[in-house]
């Protein structure tokens, strides 16, 4: 964020009529409360989340009534604020070692001023700190509220990921060798359709096995047949296998990733897979048997559920 952009950011949330449940004014003139920091980060991420939003605001050097600016001292050597961030401070007392987006500092005529960008909660994860949610009530710093815990939680259940549409993807970057290969286990799936298979182009095809919808490239179409160059549709996330060899000792030996599309994946990381074989004796005879030490559908299986 550039100082121009923090300028306006700054101008816009002290022209506030009052605190909302998503920025908190503080002067800190000398120092502030390490466990205070931390409660008003699980409760500003919480409430993030609740109003939709994609980051609160915490800002100090700024007084709660009429938003004068009064200068901030509060870890004044930059490396003492970064280690907030950096060093884990916050991360080490948080929900799954959540930390600070950013912290901005503003040096203005009347004084510094410290911005802290905080995340929203992750969708169906609400924030504590030392093990504890926290919430606003009005301005207030509270509990959060087992209403709001369960409304946080339920989100996971709101939402299917999966079949969210890639806007700009189109059947160009899926890859045509995925396609043919979903085809065949479509037909394996479904053998009094084989004759109708045939007949359908591959945007028709992949809307009766419900990957595309309404003929819209889903994120499923991207991570099961999309080409590799096409895993950006999904970032955040990442669509990879990853392969790794290690010794009697657990030190690696070997790596290797597959990406998209992971219907192929599944068959090159089982050839990477160790499967040695057994050979024991049976009474009465001289000819031994040859097993497998693990049944390749147990692999198999294993690989699917985890994509």
């Amino acid at each position: 964020m550039s100082a121009a952009d923090l300028h306006d950011l700054l101008k816009r949330l002290r022209s506030l009529p009052a605190e909302t449940e998503v920025v908190e004014f503080k002067e800190a003139k000398a120092s502030f409360d390490f466990a205070e920091l931390g409660r008003y980060f699980s409760a500003l991420s919480n409430e993030a989340n609740l109003a939709g939003k994609p980051d609160a605001w915490l800002i100090f050097g700024v007084k709660d009534k009429g938003r004068s600016i009064v200068g901030s001292r509060y870890r004044s050597n930059r490396a003492d604020l970064d280690c907030l961030k950096h060093e884990h401070e916050i991360a080490e007392q948080t929900t799954a070692q959540i930390s600070f987006i950013e912290i901005h500092e503003m040096p203005l005529p009347e004084g510094r001023v410290v911005l802290f960008q905080i995340p929203a909660a992750p969708k169906g994860i609400p924030v504590a700190f030392k093990g504890h949610y926290f919430g606003r009530n009005g301005e207030s710093l509270s509990a959060l509220n087992i209403e709001e815990i369960e409304r946080i939680r339920a989100q996971t259940t709101q939402e299917d990921w999966s079949v969210g549409i890639c806007l700009d993807a189109t059947i160009d970057d899926l890859d045509p060798i995925a396609i043919a290969k979903a085809r065949q286990n479509f037909i394996n799936k479904f053998p009094d359709k084989a004759a109708d298979v045939g007949g359908w182009d591959d945007i028709a095809f992949l809307n009766k096995a419900k990957v595309t919808l309404k003929s819209k490239i889903t994120r499923t179409a991207i991570i099961l047949l999309g080409r590799p160059e096409s895993e950006h549709f999904i970032n955040p996330s990442e669509a990879k296998i990853r392969w790794i060899l290690k010794d009697a000792k657990g030190n690696e030996r070997d790596y290797h990733i597959e990406s998209c599309p992971l219907l192929l994946a599944v068959d090159k990381i089982y050839d990477k897979i160790r499967n040695l074989k057994y050979r024991y004796l049976k009474d009465g005879t001289l000819f031994p048997d040859e097993v497998l030490r693990y049944e390749p559908f147990v692999i198999r299986e294993a690989l699917n559920n985890c994509i």
